[in-house]
């Protein structure tokens, strides 16, 4: 327990204290990193529903678009995750949030991170969730696991991120999420 301790402390100590600017898109979505308290700490993550219309099939946090009931973008990530793998919002330790990142699809996404306790009960929402999943959290956390492809989109240069974790391929901005995480605790 005391790494995940260690890794609660840093990742509060690094926060960022300026938080970058939001565009003006009306776009903005959250997602909640679900980190599992267990001896070992595992990260959840999600298997999009093939039959879903963007991303179908893809590795993902739970989370997506803010609706205008949401008071805060936590609110997002949190309803988001009750919705789509039942986690319920008050079991959810929330220990900040990572700076927003830009999506391919316009939104400005914001990774909330949260701690849940090892005993619940995970349901997922045949609609959007085909699998849950957990990987190791310092599996996850680490740089070294991760390649990347650099290409060009709409003229300028991108860099994906990807890496495999028993079967399942964790890339685009799952992978960028964790990747920025990894490195800001680095």
């Amino acid at each position: 327990m005391t790494e995940l301790n260690d890794f609660i402390n840093r990742f509060q100590f690094t926060l960022p204290l300026a938080r970058q600017p939001i565009k003006q898109t009306g776009k903005s979505a959250a997602v909640l990193l679900p980190i599992i308290n267990k001896v070992n700490p595992t990260l959840l993550l999600t298997q999009r529903s093939p039959l879903l219309r963007s991303h179908a099939g893809q590795v993902a946090f739970p989370g997506g678009m803010s609706d205008p009931e949401d008071s805060t973008i936590i609110a997002t990530a949190l309803r988001e995750a009750y919705e789509e793998v039942a986690i319920p919002p008050e079991k959810v330790q929330v220990l900040g949030q990572l700076a927003p990142m830009q999506s391919y699809g316009g939104y400005q996404v914001t990774p909330v991170i949260g701690l849940l306790p090892d005993n619940l009960t995970y349901q997922a929402n045949p609609s959007e969730v085909s699998s849950i999943f957990e990987v190791p959290l310092f599996d996850a956390l680490s740089i070294q696991r991760y390649k990347y492809i650099d290409i060009k989109r709409a003229g300028r240069p991108n860099r994906i991120f990807f890496y495999w974790y028993n079967g399942h391929l964790v890339w685009g901005l799952t992978a960028a999420i964790i990747h920025q995480l990894a490195l800001q605790l680095n």
